[in-house]
């Protein structure tokens, strides 16, 4: 289930891709695109990125596949993730920024649907379902990877199905309680805390490996990053409020 619906999510942003670029190339050729100079600067716009920058994440999942791969195809599947994660991002925002009018819609959690209505009708009806696509595949990945975390921190005295309940319950309350600008930016520092975490026990292990203590300081920095993003990390509307 969770394979047919990621497909279909990563099947979905193509098709969005390839409207948005279309749309781009006919505001370009009538030389109506938009710039818009930035609303942010120096450090609350450091301190929204923080609070932005760790949502290209949730690839770890591989981690736990121990018993079904080795460690290098889980190695090459974590990155793999990671680029081509990175690359949609980058060309999607890039499409995004210079497309639309930064008052044409308002900030709210449905806009994008809003407007990618205006590039084609049946876009949002697309949008909706990768949306919910990607919200069960991402449940089903998150809740799997940090039920056998628990477990395997406790040593089994916790297992993975009270894991499961536990992360579930707390999931709700969340959802239906804050804003969710707020619940990225939670988001955010709670996975700079655990990649924080991961730096850590990482550099730990490179400076006690010969000739790897360049890449043992990598991690070093990396883990102090981190520790920033976890103080410093804002949402989008405490920073545009």
């Amino acid at each position: 289930m969770e394979y047919s619906a990621v497909t279909l999510k990563l099947a979905i942003i193509v098709g969005l891709l390839v409207g948005l670029t279309y749309y781009f190339y006919q505001k370009a050729s009538a030389a109506t695109l938009f710039v818009h100079p930035p609303l942010l600067s120096g450090w609350p716009a450091l301190t929204l990125a923080f609070g932005l920058i760790i949502t290209v994440q949730g690839f770890e999942t591989s981690r736990y596949l121990g018993g079904n791969y080795d460690a290098a195809t889980r190695i090459k599947s974590m990155r793999l993730a990671q680029i081509v994660c990175a690359v949609i991002y980058m060309i999607y925002i890039g499409l995004f920024a210079y497309s639309f009018e930064r008052e044409q819609f308002a900030l709210t959690e449905t806009a994008i649907i809003d407007m990618m209505g205006i590039i084609t009708p049946i876009l949002p009806l697309l949008l909706v379902a990768a949306a919910l696509a990607a919200q069960f595949s991402a449940a089903i990945a998150d809740t799997s990877g940090s039920g056998g975390l628990v477990e395997e921190l406790t040593r089994g005295h916790v297992k993975a199905r009270t894991g499961y309940a536990i992360l579930v319950g707390i999931g709700l309350l969340m959802t239906w309680s804050i804003n969710i600008f707020q619940i990225i930016a939670y988001a955010s520092r709670a996975f700079a805390l655990y990649y924080t975490l991961q730096s850590v026990i990482a550099a730990r292990r490179a400076f006690l490996i010969k000739g790897s203590r360049l890449k043992g300081i990598g991690f070093v920095l990396l883990a102090m990053l981190g520790v920033i993003i976890v103080l410093f990390g804002n949402d989008l509307e405490s920073s545009n409020g």
